[in-house]
């Protein structure tokens, strides 16, 4: 399974578009390292001027930021960007659970499910 961040539909570039349509930067930069915010802002700058160029122009433009933020988010992570992944992969079990644990606040479901999910490998 890819890392969650890395896809069309992931929190990085769902932030990214949000950015993009409201012309915000600030939405996008809590998802990569502070010395990474420079080149981000700049790639937005640039994102935005060449949006208004035409539809072909904007998708292009907008990918290129996806690709951008993603690169940054994954190396503040330490980890390599291997490229943008499709909309609507299958996360399995645990990714959506884990999403819910922390929109709660309370990890108890997920350390269950994992906890039962080792027992019935070991």
């Amino acid at each position: 399974m890819p890392p969650h961040c890395d896809t069309l539909d992931g929190p990085v570039v769902t932030a990214a578009t949000t950015a993009l349509e409201t012309g915000n930067v600030n939405l996008i930069l809590p998802y990569a390292p502070e010395k990474a915010e420079d080149e981000i802002k700049k790639a937005f700058e640039r994102t935005l001027a060449v949006r208004k160029l035409g539809k072909e122009a904007k998708d292009l433009a907008d990918y290129w930021f996806f690709e951008t933020v993603v690169r940054l988010h994954r190396e503040g992570e330490g980890a390599p960007y291997t490229g943008l992944k499709p909309a609507g992969l299958d996360w399995g079990p645990v990714v959506p659970r884990a999403e819910k644990a922390i929109e709660k606040g309370d990890p108890k479901e997920v350390t269950e499910f994992l906890s039962h999910m080792v027992e019935e490998q070991i």
